[in-house]
């Protein structure tokens, strides 16, 4: 009883279904009331639901270690190694779209003294940790939102419960922290790729700025506070992303035809997610 109380608490004042499902309402003041009402039940549902996953995690981190360390290893390798390949190319990408045409836009007007500068905002603190994030919510959240949305529909979150495991230690729990440490190493490595990659494309174009000269520019610009900010930000990232789309997967009583539209409205709400954390530490950036 116990455990059904977990998902019991999450999702018991957010059941939207009747609301989405009711008619619309004719004036655009009573839509827009409705709306604004879904949107305050969502932001409850989420809060619960993080909180529980929190408590969780907390009250049961020694608990089926046997079990959940594998699970662990399992969404770490989705959300992170398997990924890889991807990350290779979207850093290869970046740095001759964003790095190696900056790089060149610099050397034409004479600035390259600011380049260290430039990337550290626009690769480091921004684009990458925001890039990646957005990556693997299209592949890796969505696939968390059809695979708890077809087991609650299924019901296979209603027989773990009845055999006395936890639905959010054995279902959330190693999805947010293998996505959350996913995140941040692939932030890493797009990040170092970008970087690397965006000065073989500026050299191919003959600018004339040394390897030496482009690295130390940008170790120059870097402080601690990028670290760990970075860090934060993109296990935030992770967290969050997990949060959401796991929340959707096992909000309500899905039916199978329920699911993708159930994931559609997860990814959408993940990247409005994504965009207000990085609202967020830019906030912090500005005041430290």
């Amino acid at each position: 009883m116990v455990v059904r109380g977990n998902l019991a608490k999450a999702f018991e004042l957010t059941n939207t279904q009747v609301f989405r499902r009711a008619a619309l309402p004719k004036s655009y003041t009573d839509r827009l009331g409705r709306k604004l009402f879904l949107f305050l039940l969502t932001i409850q549902g989420l809060a619960a639901f993080a909180l529980i996953t929190l408590g969780v995690i907390l009250k049961k981190s020694g608990v089926a270690h046997s079990v959940m360390q594998p699970r662990v290893r399992h969404e770490i390798n989705r959300a992170g190694v398997s990924l890889m390949p991807m990350f290779i190319f979207v850093a290869l990408a970046l740095g001759f779209l964003v790095i190696g045409q900056t790089v060149s836009a610099l050397a034409k007007v004479g600035a390259t003294n600011y380049l260290g500068s430039t990337m550290v905002v626009v690769i480091v603190r921004e684009l990458g940790p925001l890039l990646t994030a957005v990556l693997v919510l299209a592949r890796v959240g969505t696939a968390n939102v059809i695979e708890l949305g077809t087991a609650r529909a299924l019901g296979e979150v209603e027989a773990l419960e009845a055999l006395g495991i936890d639905p959010v230690h054995y279902l959330i729990v190693p999805r947010v922290i293998g996505m959350a440490l996913g995140v941040f190493a692939l932030t890493i490595y797009l990040i170092l790729g970008a970087l690397g990659s965006g000065y073989l494309w500026a050299f191919l174009q003959d600018v004339p700025l040394r390897p030496g000269d482009y690295f130390k520019q940008i170790a120059e610009a870097l402080d601690w506070l990028d670290f760990v900010l970075l860090a934060l930000k993109t296990v935030a990232f992770g967290f969050f992303i997990a949060l959401v789309t796991c929340y959707h997967g096992l909000a309500q009583p899905l039916r199978l035809e329920d699911v993708s539209r159930v994931a559609v409205r997860a990814v959408t709400q993940g990247v409005v997610v994504c965009v207000l954390i990085d609202a967020v530490f830019i906030v912090l950036y500005l005041v430290a």
